[in-house]
């Protein structure tokens, strides 16, 4: 007998049409930064849970403006990337104990980006094993912790 696992929550992902307009631009003019998971905004750049994150505490550092690669970043633009992406490692390693994490962006739609045209930098808690046959044979992900409850760790650990 085969068995189910069900993730309801995903099948908004799948099942609706995507909204008009930029996701992050939507997210960033929103005043309520718990509905669209936004732990913290600095002056040019955010960070939001992913809503379909690889694992749990999988966050993202979004540039406020429409930036599609770092050579077109201002000087001050990427001293507070770094500064956020720095401010991140530490939440999620406080947070979860992995024992890595990924740090990466994905520019332009073949190389992996889930939203084109707009710079943003994942930042991923990995563990030992974390790849296993859910993933490689499976193609599924296994995510054990609500966005809600991942919302409030992180939102404590950043605001430290």
């Amino acid at each position: 007998m085969m068995d189910r696992l069900y993730a309801p929550w995903r099948a908004a992902y799948f099942m609706n049409e995507p909204e008009p307009g930029c996701l992050f631009c939507r997210m960033l003019a929103s005043q309520d930064d718990r509905a669209h998971y936004i732990l913290a905004r600095g002056e040019r750049w955010f960070v939001v849970i992913n809503r379909y994150p690889y694992t749990s505490g999988h966050v993202m550092v979004v540039c406020n403006r429409h930036v599609e690669r770092v050579s077109d970043f201002a000087e001050a633009e990427g001293a507070e990337m770094t500064r956020l992406v720095a401010r991140c490692e530490r939440a999620i390693a406080q947070v979860y104990s992995p024992d890595g994490i990924n740090i990466g962006a994905n520019l332009g739609r073949s190389a992996g980006a889930g939203v084109v045209g707009h710079f943003h930098m994942h930042v991923v808690p990995r563990w030992q094993g974390d790849t296993n046959f859910m993933s490689s044979v499976g193609e599924t992900r296994v995510v054990s912790e609500d966005l809600n409850d991942t919302y409030e760790k992180l939102r404590r650990a950043l605001a430290e």
